[in-house]
């Protein structure tokens, strides 16, 4: 990060210790190397020497994560570049899709999917008409799109009481997430693949979340699940749009 981008960062990581023992690392070298982690995909225990030891870096990405400071983070970036693009700090519309990827063997949740033929994990994401990710829920991959509305849709509508409308394709068809459409107080409409025009089509709105599909698989940790649990996943969802929106801002 540079000058202007820790300036961002900075209130949210300051004065939030792992545990009792002295600060011994600059806690923007520790951001430094989580990031650093999401963007290359090494591994905890190969990280450069430049950065502080491993083992440092993993409590403070752990701490984080578990006390809610990265997703406060990403949630209130992602708040800035909206208003920086003109739009209302809170959405009125969305679009959501999900992503099937492999995962490794040792996570804890894993299923197939047998539409993509893909045994892993499954991103269910919630994006905004800017394809800033609202709400990311994970999953495995054998979990149907329409089964995992019932979790998304609900959080979606807890968290932004002025989203009104969500776009979405035709796996989240049927009475079942009108249903949960309809009590969370939200409309959902299906934008649906033309049966008469060959090869590939950009979707109205649709092609908005395939596109943050697309930025997040710039981060190299996820062109591939590595987490053994699901709450990490989602961690590494959150840092890949805090570097995104990092450099819009800063």
């Amino acid at each position: 990060m540079n000058d202007a981008q820790w300036a961002l960062v900075e209130p949210f990581v300051r004065g939030n210790p792992v545990g009792p023992q002295p600060v011994l690392h600059s806690r923007r070298e520790v951001l430094n190397a989580i990031l650093y982690v999401s963007r290359t995909g090494v591994q905890w225990r190969y990280l450069p020497h430049d950065f502080p030891d491993w083992q440092s870096v993993y409590s403070y990405f752990r701490q984080w994560k578990k006390d809610g400071t990265l997703k406060l983070l990403h949630d209130t970036l992602r708040g800035k570049v909206r208003t920086k693009a003109g739009r209302q700090p809170q959405p009125t519309a969305g679009i959501l899709d999900s992503q099937s990827v492999k995962s490794d063997v040792q996570a804890e949740t894993r299923g197939y999917d047998a539409n993509k033929k893909v045994k892993g994990r499954k991103r269910h994401l919630l994006v905004d008409t800017l394809g800033l990710v609202l709400v990311a829920w994970l999953s495995s991959a054998d979990v149907q799109d329409r089964d995992a509305s019932a979790a998304v849709l609900p959080l979606a509508a807890e968290q932004f009481p002025t989203l009104q409308k969500v776009w979405a394709d035709a796996g989240y068809e049927g009475p079942r997430v009108q249903r949960i459409a309809q009590h969370a107080g939200v409309e959902v409409e299906i934008v649906k693949r033309s049966d008469t025009t060959p090869g590939f089509v950009v979707q109205a709105k649709r092609w908005i979340v395939e596109r943050t599909f697309g930025w997040l698989s710039r981060e190299r940790r996820l062109a591939r699940d590595y987490e053994r649990k699901e709450e990490s996943s989602e961690a590494f969802v959150y840092l890949g749009m805090v570097r995104l929106m990092l450099g819009r801002l800063a």
